[in-house]
């Protein structure tokens, strides 16, 4: 029997949010001819005038020279089909149970299945709980289809870095047989400059989940380190700096702030896939509980430090979850945690960000400003280490002003210069005393 072996040039991406629009750009600027599918009306006129709604250097650039010659984008797949699928729509977790929501998957799979055939090639890409490619995309596929063709690709881009990172980074193929891994292979080999075929779906899916893990743990034990030396007056750079210089095991991260669409969710679908089998994963669950603290923490230490100081009106800046690289994205941002903390202790909320539009800021509570107007407030608390931060004039910004605190949560700005004002200055694990 001759297996009919798709050429794999015409590519469907079931949903344009983070993961499929990047992907969307770079399979164009390779190429492909890239079929985008997303529910939202706005996103698809937004994308159909070449603007994407998400911020990420280059993507722009992307869409607005291939759309409607490489980039086409609908609320359904092409008439025909596509050689290949690929499922980008999101997976979130319940607010309460942080129990995987895989309806959109679900939902993904049918379109696909209503708008394709057995010889297409299926791509779970979203994150998912180990086991789920199996056992929730694969069943719909073969009732309509009767045999399928199915990987598991998983995204491991990092915000601000995706175009690049896409064709660098190794794109891990697992597949539900030889014939549908050969052939995510060779889909992937033509976008990236290395493929990493493993043996199962799962093996893929777990994949993802150990990456982003191993991530929130890792910064964890910089937080940790932090939450000790602010309790025993030490400075957690220091100490930080001295244990990494010139020695030979693994770097300990600065303390921060984790968010994102990744790193807030995707450790509860681990922990999710270990529970299923019968075993709470210990380590990742207190890195994320540690993780998700610490805004509330810093929250209630700057509402403790205002107190002491008289000051009422508060200017954040920084409101996506991070600065650097540059992002607009909110999902998992620290402001979110912090503004009940704020909203109680009766404090006015400014609000500044170079990417983030006023209407957020608006949304999550605060008022927008720029940056001169910030800097009027009693208090500041700079949240990410945006460019623009980095880039401030501390003497002239607190020249003449009413700032009394500055709580510097990545350590940015000159500490030496900002207490010659008067000014009182802390951050994370870390205050300058009199």
């Amino acid at each position: 029997m001759t297996v009919h072996m798709p050429d794999l040039r015409r590519i469907g991406i079931v949903g344009m949010g983070y993961v499929g629009l990047t992907l969307a750009a770079a399979m164009a600027r390779k190429g492909y001819e890239v079929h985008g599918v997303d529910t939202d009306p706005l996103v698809l006129e937004s994308l159909s005038r070449g603007e994407p709604h998400i911020f990420e250097p280059g993507v722009a650039e992307a869409f607005t020279e291939l759309i409607n010659e490489r980039i086409f984008v609908g609320k359904e797949l092409p008439d025909g089909g596509v050689d290949a699928a690929i499922i980008c729509v999101s997976t979130p977790v319940d607010e309460r149970t942080h129990e995987p929501r895989l309806k959109n998957l679900a939902a993904a799979a049918e379109h696909v299945a209503d708008r394709c055939a057995a010889t297409t090639l299926v791509v779970v890409r979203s994150t998912v709980p180990v086991g789920a490619s199996r056992s929730v995309v694969l069943p719909v596929l073969t009732e309509k289809w009767g045999t399928a063709r199915l990987v598991m690709a998983p995204e491991r881009t990092i915000q601000g870095q995706a175009l690049r990172e896409l064709v660098e980074l190794p794109q891990v193929v697992g597949g539900l047989d030889e014939e549908s891994r050969d052939l995510g292979v060779r889909l992937f080999g033509g976008l990236a400059a290395q493929v990493v075929p493993v043996s199962t779906l799962e093996t893929a899916e777990l994949v993802k989940l150990t990456n982003n893990c191993h991530t929130d743990v890792i910064y964890s034990f910089g937080n940790e380190v932090a939450m000790l030396t602010e309790r025993l007056g030490l400075d957690p750079l220091e100490v930080i700096r001295a244990t990494n210089l010139d020695y030979p095991r693994p770097d300990i991260a600065k303390p921060g702030y984790v968010g994102g669409g990744c790193l807030s969710k995707d450790p509860y679908i681990m922990l999710t896939s270990g529970e299923r089998v019968g075993y709470v994963p210990k380590l990742i669950a207190a890195a994320r509980t540690l993780n998700e603290e610490t805004p509330v923490h810093v929250a209630h230490r700057m509402v403790e430090l205002m107190a002491e100081h008289g000051a009422r009106t508060l200017t954040v800046l920084g409101w996506a979850y991070k600065g650097h690289p540059p992002t607009d994205d909110m999902r998992g941002t620290p402001i979110a945690a912090m503004m009940p903390v704020f909203s109680e202790a009766g404090i006015k909320v400014l609000g500044h960000d170079p990417l983030v539009k006023a209407r957020v800021i608006r949304e999550y509570g605060g008022e927008p400003v720029d940056l001169a107007e910030g800097f009027q407030a009693d208090a500041v608390l700079v949240i990410t280490d945006h460019p623009d931060y980095k880039a401030i004039d501390v003497d002239e910004v607190l020249a003449g002003g009413n700032v009394k605190v500055v709580y510097d949560s990545w350590r940015i700005l000159d500490a030496a210069r900002i207490t010659a004002h008067g000014v009182h200055y802390a951050g994370l694990g870390f205050e300058v005393r009199a």
